[in-house]
């Protein structure tokens, strides 16, 4: 195809790359993206990260000394590869910590139950906390309830999975729901559709009007099985004990390395992952992977000797599980500079199959912002189209991520790393987080996505969204 048209929301607009006339990105990149796919997909650089990474270091959540290593390794193997301007930039991050906790069955039987407490979750009093519980399916039916009901117990959140958008809000706002009713702690069901017998952390907001209680996760298979000794009248007491406490913010860094722009260097293309994890498993589908995919995704580009218009640079935040401090950070040390920022691409839903990117581009409206995603997807359609060759060439709208976020509120199109998500929230912030969850194969397609279109996006002659007018 030598050009893409379509009909703009202001008039019939054409998006050809300035100064490739009638070439498309397909053709003037085909040769080049081939070999960036075939020395990705020869190459074990990357995993070889990854396995360091997970096993030497294993999780890493904000404020502990295993993050701290992992960014004082990343940070010296990439000045040692030679990359460009590699930088740690200081960011302060919440230093919350887990502590020895338990859940005890009491009644109707005695045995011990699996749990992980909430990310930023109070603790109990060291004796613990023993109550009968108050099993929901909905926020609804604990509203109807009330407080006669809920004071005094703790309240748990047998919920059904509809997805994790629908159900970890549960887990995000379930303790302050059920304390402003009296609650004195919350279990809630993980936010996955598939258990066997594995609770799944994640962080909880706290309402400035309610009293803060502990709470913490519960396995699907613990959750229905209460959902049924309910039914059935059965009384249910736990014993619930949590160490968990809040320290001070703690010193944290997102990691950054480039591969400067030939002829624009303030023009700049972002692309990574979190380096932070949380305190279980090993962090590696959440966020490793990614990271280790965008870190060799530019050590392959160098090696290639590819070196784009723009600068490629490449972050790996911190704090994205219990703060995003690192995107606010970033954003923050920008300034003015964000308007430099062509495209911002995030990988955030682990290293299953990839399929292609999600995009979304913004404008001063919403019709404008219509037609610049429009754009955006016709541009990268071209780019997909040279990914065809490893099946990961889907193109579809809504793309973004936590740590992307703040850039695209000032206007930076964001491309999402999408994949087959089949698996994802089976492993997804729990202890089998780990590496022989990875397919190496999939970790090579991923690095060959982000290094293909990275590249391109950071040396294609027009800017992502961008419309040109045909002379």
């Amino acid at each position: 195809m030598s050009r893409i048209r379509w009909l703009g929301l202001l008039g019939c607009v054409a998006w050809v790359a300035p100064g490739f006339a009638e070439e498309s990105l397909i053709k003037h990149y085909r040769e080049t993206a081939s070999k960036i796919v075939a020395a990705a997909m020869a190459d074990d650089g990357g995993w070889q990260k990854l396995e360091h990474l997970t096993t030497v270091i294993g999780h890493r959540l904000s404020g502990s000394s295993e993050l701290e290593r992992a960014i004082t390794w990343t940070d010296a193997a990439m000045r040692a590869e030679g990359l460009d301007n590699v930088r740690k930039l200081p960011v302060a991050v919440p230093h919350w910590v887990r502590g020895e906790e338990s859940l005890t069955l009491v009644v109707p039987v005695e045995r011990k139950l699996e749990m992980l407490g909430l990310g930023g979750s109070v603790g109990t009093p060291e004796a613990g906390i023993e109550a009968a519980v108050l099993v929901v399916e909905s926020f609804d039916q604990l509203d109807a309830l009330g407080r006669n009901a809920v004071a005094g117990k703790i309240v748990a959140f047998a919920v059904p999975w509809e997805g994790y958008g629908a159900t970890v809000r549960y887990r995000s706002t379930g303790a302050s729901r059920a304390a402003r009713l009296g609650a004195v702690g919350a279990l809630v069901r993980s936010a996955t559709g598939r258990s066997l017998y594995t609770p799944h952390t994640g962080g909880l907001r706290y309402d400035a009007d309610a009293p803060q209680i502990p709470a913490a996760s519960i396995t699907v298979e613990d959750a229905e099985w209460m959902k049924r000794a309910a039914a059935q009248g059965l009384e249910i007491k736990v014993r619930l004990r949590m160490a968990a406490r809040t320290l001070p913010d703690a010193e944290s860094a997102n990691v950054i390395a480039e591969l400067t722009g030939r002829e624009l260097p303030n023009e700049v293309v972002v692309m990574g992952g979190h380096l932070d994890s949380w305190d279980v498993g090993q962090g590696a589908h959440d966020d490793g992977a990614a990271c280790m995919a965008a870190w060799h995704a530019l050590t392959l580009l160098q090696r290639l000797g590819l070196r784009p218009r723009r600068t490629l640079r490449v972050v790996l935040w911190t704090n994205e599980e219990n703060g995003l401090a690192g995107g606010r950070g970033y954003r923050d040390w920008l300034g003015e500079a964000v308007a430099g920022h062509v495209a911002a691409i995030e990988m955030d839903g682990g290293a299953e199959r990839p399929v292609g990117f999600g995009v979304t581009a913004s404008g001063n409206d919403e019709a404008a912002g219509k037609q610049a995603t429009d754009v955006a997807l016709a541009q990268m359609r071209e780019i997909g189209e040279l990914l065809a060759t490893i099946e990961a060439g889907e193109i579809v709208a809504g793309g973004g991520g936590a740590d992307i976020g703040p850039l695209m509120r000032e206007g930076v199109p964001g491309l999402a790393l999408r994949t087959t998500g089949e698996h994802y929230f089976d492993w997804h912030h729990t202890r089998a987080d780990t590496l022989d969850k990875v397919e190496p194969e999939n970790l090579r397609k991923a690095t060959a996505m982000l290094a293909v279109a990275g590249f391109v996006l950071a040396d294609m002659p027009g800017r992502l969204g961008r419309t040109a007018p045909t002379n």
